[in-house]
């Protein structure tokens, strides 16, 4: 009786339908068995989609805040003022003489509005003219924004700067001018503070309004602000006490401003050297 060489079906070698038994082919070693689950077609686009569809919705969250920011009227109002027009413009000078030694010291001429982001604008002006501890601020503005202004005034003391109210001339010397209102609280950042013949410094009661609330709480909430920041800079009370009298523009004297403490050096003429 003829022998069946064939094994089962699960065996190690299987019967050719033409031949001999033959051993199965085995895949090559050192190559792992193929991810079924990784070559299905489209995987990969899917969770590269996955992936754009995210970076997306990340970035119209970001968008959609910024314009929400953006497009508020005091944002934009703050984006105008630092980057297209500047409320405020400056001048550099060479040299002031202020005490009249003969030696001048440089400075900085600055007038205008105060705007929303004149304390930044300002920051980078004395950036670049390099001025140093001593050198002069030179004013000449009506006022403006009371919280910037408060800023302005801080630069100008942490910077050892000194102030004094006026414009550059075209002789050489400084003209008179005015600071008034806001303004009044930068040029009391002055580590000195000069008082040039002419000039003028005029304060009133700084009024804030604020949409809901109090307006008389506000009002007082504001007068401590400058009260305390006025006591910082070593200028007395009673500037604030004169503030709060009048609604309008009042115009301190030389000597009224001396005794405030306002006024610390007072000087009949001044030298501008371009």
């Amino acid at each position: 009786m003829p022998v069946d060489d064939r094994r089962d079906e699960g065996s190690r070698f299987r019967t050719s339908p033409t031949g001999p038994s033959v051993a199965p082919q085995r895949a090559p070693t050192g190559q792992p068995p193929t991810d079924q689950a990784s070559a299905r077609p489209g995987r990969g686009n899917r969770r590269r989609f996955g992936s754009v569809l995210i970076f997306i919705l990340l970035i119209s969250g970001f968008g959609i805040r910024a314009y929400r920011d953006l497009s508020r009227p005091e944002a934009w109002a703050y984006w105008k003022d630092q980057y297209f027009s500047p409320s405020m413009t400056s001048s550099p000078i060479a040299s002031i003489d202020l005490d009249g030694s003969g030696h001048g010291r440089p400075g900085l001429a600055i007038s205008g509005q105060i705007g929303p982001a004149a304390a930044s604008w300002f920051r980078d002006r004395i950036d670049e003219s390099h001025l140093a501890a001593g050198d002069v601020i030179l004013l000449s503005s009506p006022g403006g924004d009371l919280n910037q202004a408060i800023i302005m005034g801080e630069t100008i003391r942490s910077r050892g700067l000194v102030t004094a109210v006026g414009v550059a001339g075209a002789v050489g010397h400084i003209k008179p001018s005015y600071c008034a209102s806001a303004c009044v609280l930068v040029y009391a950042g002055g580590k000195i503070r000069y008082g040039i013949e002419g000039s003028a410094l005029g304060v009133h009661r700084f009024v804030t309004p604020a949409p809901g609330r109090d307006p008389v709480a506000e009002t007082q909430r504001t007068a401590g602000m400058v009260l305390s920041y006025m006591t910082r800079m070593g200028v007395s009370s009673s500037v604030v006490a004169a503030m709060s009298e009048t609604s309008d523009v009042r115009w301190l004297g030389t000597r009224e401003a001396m005794a405030m403490n306002l006024i610390t050096n007072p000087i009949a003429d001044s030298v501008v050297r371009p």
